[in-house]
Protein backbone atom coordinates (compact mmCIF):
# COMPACT_ATOMS: atom_id res chain seq x y z
CA UNK A 1 0.00 0.00 0.00
CA UNK A 2 1.17 3.39 -0.75
CA UNK A 3 2.13 5.38 2.17
CA UNK A 4 4.93 7.79 2.62
CA UNK A 5 8.57 6.70 3.76
CA UNK A 6 8.52 9.62 6.46
CA UNK A 7 6.89 12.86 7.65
CA UNK A 8 7.59 16.02 9.04
CA UNK A 9 4.34 15.78 11.02
CA UNK A 10 2.13 12.66 12.23
CA UNK A 11 -0.80 14.22 12.56
CA UNK A 12 -2.63 16.42 10.56
CA UNK A 13 -5.79 19.02 10.43
CA UNK A 14 -8.87 17.51 8.17
CA UNK A 15 -8.80 20.48 6.00
CA UNK A 16 -11.14 21.11 3.77
CA UNK A 17 -11.76 20.15 -0.09
CA UNK A 18 -13.96 23.19 -1.39
CA UNK A 19 -13.25 24.18 -5.08
CA UNK A 20 -11.86 22.30 -8.10
CA UNK A 21 -8.41 20.77 -8.91
CA UNK A 22 -5.96 23.17 -10.15
CA UNK A 23 -3.19 21.10 -10.82
CA UNK A 24 -3.62 17.48 -12.02
CA UNK A 25 -6.55 17.81 -13.97
CA UNK A 26 -4.41 17.29 -17.21
CA UNK A 27 -3.43 14.05 -18.44
CA UNK A 28 0.27 14.30 -19.19
CA UNK A 29 1.41 10.57 -19.68
CA UNK A 30 -0.81 8.45 -20.83
CA UNK A 31 -3.84 8.17 -23.84
CA UNK A 32 -6.81 7.77 -21.78
CA UNK A 33 -7.42 9.18 -17.91
CA UNK A 34 -9.81 8.68 -14.89
CA UNK A 35 -11.16 11.45 -13.90
CA UNK A 36 -12.83 12.42 -10.69
CA UNK A 37 -16.71 14.40 -10.60
CA UNK A 38 -16.70 14.85 -6.85
CA UNK A 39 -14.59 15.86 -3.39
CA UNK A 40 -13.42 12.70 -1.46
CA UNK A 41 -10.38 11.32 0.62
CA UNK A 42 -9.10 7.96 -1.31
CA UNK A 43 -7.94 5.72 0.55
CA UNK A 44 -4.71 4.06 0.04
CA UNK A 45 -6.31 0.66 -0.27
CA UNK A 46 -8.69 1.76 -2.48
CA UNK A 47 -6.28 3.27 -5.00
CA UNK A 48 -4.31 -0.34 -4.87
CA UNK A 49 -7.32 -2.05 -5.27
CA UNK A 50 -8.21 0.21 -8.56
CA UNK A 51 -4.87 -0.15 -9.94
CA UNK A 52 -4.99 -4.16 -9.61
CA UNK A 53 -8.25 -4.32 -11.37
CA UNK A 54 -6.64 -2.33 -14.31
CA UNK A 55 -3.72 -4.33 -14.57
CA UNK A 56 -5.28 -7.78 -14.48
CA UNK A 57 -7.87 -6.43 -16.97
CA UNK A 58 -5.09 -5.56 -19.91
CA UNK A 59 -3.17 -8.62 -18.74
CA UNK A 60 -0.04 -6.81 -17.54
CA UNK A 61 0.23 -4.84 -21.15
CA UNK A 62 0.13 -1.35 -21.83
CA UNK A 63 1.14 1.13 -18.93
CA UNK A 64 -0.69 2.39 -15.88
CA UNK A 65 0.24 5.42 -13.96
CA UNK A 66 -0.96 6.82 -10.84
CA UNK A 67 -1.39 10.43 -10.56
CA UNK A 68 -2.71 10.73 -6.48
CA UNK A 69 -0.82 9.84 -3.53
CA UNK A 70 -2.26 8.99 -0.11
CA UNK A 71 0.07 11.85 1.92
CA UNK A 72 -2.58 12.86 4.66
CA UNK A 73 -2.69 10.54 7.68
CA UNK A 74 -6.16 10.08 9.18
CA UNK A 75 -6.50 9.50 13.29
CA UNK A 76 -9.70 7.41 14.55
CA UNK A 77 -10.05 7.54 18.16
CA UNK A 78 -10.90 3.19 19.74
CA UNK A 79 -14.67 2.94 20.15
CA UNK A 80 -16.86 3.75 22.83
CA UNK A 81 -13.86 5.92 24.37
CA UNK A 82 -15.14 8.94 25.98
CA UNK A 83 -14.22 12.37 24.87
CA UNK A 84 -10.75 13.86 25.72
CA UNK A 85 -7.91 12.83 26.39
CA UNK A 86 -5.98 14.54 23.00
CA UNK A 87 -5.89 12.99 19.25
CA UNK A 88 -6.43 9.65 18.01
CA UNK A 89 -3.95 7.39 16.73
CA UNK A 90 -3.08 7.25 13.45
CA UNK A 91 -5.14 4.33 11.43
CA UNK A 92 -4.59 4.71 7.25
CA UNK A 93 -3.44 7.32 4.72
CA UNK A 94 -5.61 9.28 2.02
CA UNK A 95 -4.98 11.31 -1.30
CA UNK A 96 -7.41 14.39 -0.96
CA UNK A 97 -9.15 14.73 -4.35
CA UNK A 98 -11.14 17.30 -5.89
CA UNK A 99 -13.26 17.76 -8.74
CA UNK A 100 -11.95 17.45 -12.02
CA UNK A 101 -8.03 15.59 -10.86
CA UNK A 102 -7.13 12.64 -13.02
CA UNK A 103 -6.50 10.44 -11.13
CA UNK A 104 -5.28 7.68 -13.08
CA UNK A 105 -3.89 7.45 -16.34
CA UNK A 106 -3.38 4.27 -19.24
CA UNK A 107 -1.70 3.99 -22.72
CA UNK A 108 -0.42 1.40 -24.93
CA UNK A 109 -3.64 -0.53 -25.38
CA UNK A 110 -6.80 -0.34 -27.62
CA UNK A 111 -9.74 2.30 -26.72
CA UNK A 112 -11.74 0.09 -25.69
CA UNK A 113 -9.79 -2.17 -23.55
CA UNK A 114 -8.47 0.88 -21.51
CA UNK A 115 -12.25 2.25 -21.13
CA UNK A 116 -13.28 -1.34 -19.90
CA UNK A 117 -10.18 -1.73 -17.28
CA UNK A 118 -10.76 2.31 -16.23
CA UNK A 119 -14.69 1.19 -16.19
CA UNK A 120 -13.36 -1.66 -13.39
CA UNK A 121 -11.22 0.68 -11.26
CA UNK A 122 -13.52 2.91 -11.43
CA UNK A 123 -16.07 0.92 -9.46
CA UNK A 124 -13.50 0.33 -6.73
CA UNK A 125 -13.63 4.10 -5.71
CA UNK A 126 -15.57 5.88 -3.31
CA UNK A 127 -16.03 8.76 -6.08
CA UNK A 128 -18.04 9.60 -9.07
CA UNK A 129 -16.05 9.79 -11.82
CA UNK A 130 -15.36 9.75 -16.26
CA UNK A 131 -13.42 7.77 -18.17
CA UNK A 132 -11.69 10.48 -20.56
CA UNK A 133 -9.36 10.68 -23.80
CA UNK A 134 -6.18 12.76 -23.44
CA UNK A 135 -8.15 14.28 -26.77
CA UNK A 136 -11.60 15.57 -24.86
CA UNK A 137 -9.61 17.58 -21.70
CA UNK A 138 -7.11 19.19 -24.64
CA UNK A 139 -10.49 20.43 -26.60
CA UNK A 140 -12.15 21.85 -23.65
CA UNK A 141 -11.45 25.42 -22.83
CA UNK A 142 -9.49 24.93 -19.49
CA UNK A 143 -6.70 23.37 -21.19
CA UNK A 144 -3.16 25.07 -19.92
CA UNK A 145 -1.31 24.79 -23.21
Amino acid sequence: MLMPKRVKRRKQFRGSMAGKALRGNTISNGEFGLVSLEPAWIKSNQIEAARIAMTRYIKRGGKVWIKIFPDKPVTTKPAETRMGSGKGSLEYWVAVVKPGRVMFEISGVPEELAREALRLAMHKLPVKCKVVSRADLEGGAGSEN
